[in-house]
This record gives C-alpha cells, sequence and structure tokens, in this order.
C-alpha cells in the first residue's frame, strides 16, 4: 500500500511497531526494508524524511489486523 502525508512520524512508527506481523518498507530500488527494527526505521527516516513529513512510500504488512491498524492510521490519524 502506498502511504502519503505522514506528518506525524512518532505516532506512525507507534502503529508499526504495535502490528503483530511483518511491516516493510519497499524503497525505490525494490529492497524491503523491515519498518518493526529500530534501526531500519532511522535508516528509512534519513531517506525519505524531508520539512517534517513523509510525503509518500510504499510499505507492505502482512497481518490482515496490521493493514486495518495502518489504514485505521492513515483515515483518522
Amino acid at each position: 500500500m502506498k502511504v502519503q502525508n505522514i506528518t506525524d512520524i512518532n505516532k506512525f512508527f507507534d502503529v508499526v511497531d504495535s502490528c503483530k506481523g511483518k511491516v516493510e518498507l519497499i524503497t525505490g530500488e525494490g529492497d524491503r526494508l523491515n519498518l518493526k527494527s529500530k534501526l531500519c526505521q532511522y535508516v528509512s527516516l534519513a531517506n525519505i524524511f524531508s520539512n517534517g513529513e513523509i510525503p509518500e512510500m510504499e510499505i507492505l504488512a502482512y497481518e490482515k489486523e496490521d493493514v486495518d491498524k495502518l489504514l485505521n492510521f492513515m483515515i483518522n490519524g
């Protein structure tokens, strides 16, 4: 799923951390970074963070419950 305009980075990573299964960031080169890893969270922030928000990224969640959490975050903040 593509996610856009994430302005509350900390809350986004709190939602990712609460997920039961694997959540991955898919880079432009096709690499997959495990967003549940703190190191990968910092790497992803360094690569795509600008002006206090993440404009767009593609993430993949493997559990339906986790997809629902992420969608709820995107819709309701």
